[in-house]
């Protein structure tokens, strides 16, 4: 009996909405992967592959590439986490292994916290005086909305706002394109690395700390656990870990081949210590306008998006360890420490920044900060996908290897870097 003419066409139609329905969860469950990968291409990442590609040319290219799946599989963990326990990073090391760890971690996010925080609000000032803004008056607008964003919003909303403002680092893609690099310069550059120069091994740290940081573990964690995603979600949410890992390192490669284009082939030695230096050398390479204009757009949404992942993630964190209501979906007045730890971290950054202008300078430093307390950041996060996930869902037979592989080589290398490129 042959199939009738509909049948084909009933096939299509079915694939089609299976398709389509597919799209439209993986865009409802999209946010918290692609947001914390937005946000750790923040200002210090920035000014570490323009240094990376200043000094170095492209010689730290290859790093940017071989980051993603280590960056994905470490993002990836939190995912598992957040989905199948439905509970915050901080939460789950207080339940497994006790008060004193919590403490330990969180104290841990603090610091990285105040760090990010001092670049992001360096970057926003520093883009304010390339157009003659008063350092206090970008510093206050900035503040201020990021305190408006938060406290008036729901977790979608902040969400969606995020994810706006992260695009304009897309910019860095055009800035990229017009600094017209040499594919033979690249070619000859990108395998020559060496290792025995300590300028080199504590440059390679500081974008091991540019891609891995704590706040990023405890914001996505607990993201999904505020967004309340479930297990039916988890096959959309890696996807959207995973496009974020691609997005944010090819953003950082954008700026290492931009920097190593211009300003690596001109002067390797140029001071690159804030937002402002960087954009000097590039704008007689882009253009005074739009070459401005267009690094002016990226740094600002890379430094607002991460103040705000990085904000929250502390208030997260600090509310998780200590038991206090911590969601975005409860009122301020009903969250008073939640919003007030928010509100706390945002005013002191903008007014550190606006009383201590030359803190621009530590942009690498906290970086490398964030590679050296990497064995502990990784040490929680694997142990707790072991311990605290499902049987089903723990990293199983050679997937588990490479988790933990992945993680111990990343953790050495970083800290060995690290001091290595200090005490050399």
């Amino acid at each position: 009996m042959t199939p009738s003419v509909d049948e084909p066409v009933r096939d299509l139609l079915i694939r089609r909405q299976a398709a389509s329905s597919a799209w439209r969860t993986f865009l409802l469950v999209m946010g918290p992967g692609l947001v914390v990968m937005l946000a750790d291409t923040d200002v210090g990442s920035i000014m570490t592959a323009a240094q990376s590609g200043a000094q170095w040319g492209y010689r730290l290219l290859l790093l940017q590439l071989v980051l993603m799946p280590v960056l994905y599989i470490v993002q990836e963990l939190t995912v598992r986490l957040g989905i199948f326990t439905g509970k915050g990073h901080g939460e789950l090391i207080r339940e497994r292994f006790g008060p004193a760890w919590a403490w330990v971690s969180v104290s841990g996010l603090g610091m990285a916290t105040i760090g990010a925080l001092l670049t992001e609000f360096s970057g926003v000032a520093g883009v304010g005086e390339l157009y003659g803004v008063p350092r206090a008056a970008s510093l206050t607008a900035s503040a201020a909305l990021l305190l408006f964003v938060v406290l008036t919003g729901s977790y979608r909303r902040v969400e969606r706002l995020a994810i706006a403002l992260g695009l304009f680092e897309l910019a860095f893609f055009l800035v990229a394109y017009n600094a017209h690099p040499r594919a033979a310069d690249l070619a000859s550059e990108v395998t020559r690395m060496p290792f025995a120069d300590s300028r080199y091994l504590y440059l390679l740290a500081a974008n091991i700390g540019a891609v891995i940081m704590p706040w990023m573990i405890f914001y996505q964690q607990s993201a999904i656990a505020d967004k309340k995603l479930k297990r039916e979600h988890y096959v959309h949410a890696r996807w959207d870990t995973a496009l974020g890992s691609v997005i944010t390192q090819a953003i950082m490669a954008a700026v290492l081949i931009a920097t190593a284009a211009t300003i690596g082939k001109l002067d390797a030695h140029a001071s690159l210590d804030s937002i402002g230096d960087v954009a000097k050398v590039l704008v007689p390479v882009l253009g005074s306008d739009i070459g401005r204009c267009v690094f002016g757009l990226g740094t600002i949404g890379a430094a607002m998006v991460a103040a705000i992942v990085v904000s929250l993630a502390c208030a997260w964190g600090f509310g998780e360890v200590s038991g206090y209501r911590h969601s975005l979906e409860h009122h301020p007045l009903e969250a008073p420490w939640f919003y007030g730890i928010y509100a706390a971290a945002v005013i002191a950054g903008a007014v550190i920044v606006a009383l201590v202008p030359d803190l621009v300078a530590l942009n690498i430093a906290v970086e490398v900060m964030n590679a050296l307390m990497l064995p502990v950041v990784l040490g929680f996060l694997v142990l707790l996908a072991f311990k605290a996930l499902p049987a089903e869902r723990r990293p199983r037979g050679a997937y588990a290897w490479v988790v933990i592989g992945v993680s111990v080589l990343t953790a050495g290398l970083g800290v060995y870097a690290g001091i290595a490129g200090a005490i050399l």
